[in-house]
């Protein structure tokens, strides 16, 4: 799979350590290291230490989740998809 469609979108990465991060992808590479900028936490009370950070690196295999902008997944390809995966299950 390659990510380089949504470099220069905005992103939200959940980490495993629950930490949701926000920003700009920057980057990301086959392990799935990603370099955003322009972050921002969604949880700054628990994460105070985070609010002077601007860009940042994430190492692959911390990463959780990686929500990206709704208007750049195709639902469409998704959807079809998982019918034809169901479509084979049942057979």
């Amino acid at each position: 799979i390659t990510y380089s469609f949504i470099v220069g979108k905005d992103v939200v990465v959940e980490l495993k350590n629950d930490l949701s991060i926000c920003g700009t992808l920057h980057s990301v590479d086959q392990y799935l290291n990603i370099k955003l900028t322009d972050i921002s936490v969604t949880d700054p009370e628990k994460y105070p230490h985070m609010l002077s950070v601007k860009n940042c690196f994430i190492r692959g295999s911390v990463v959780r989740y990686v929500q990206l902008p709704a208007d750049e997944v195709d639902t469409q390809l998704l959807q079809d998809a998982a019918r034809k995966e169901a479509m084979q299950q049942k057979q």
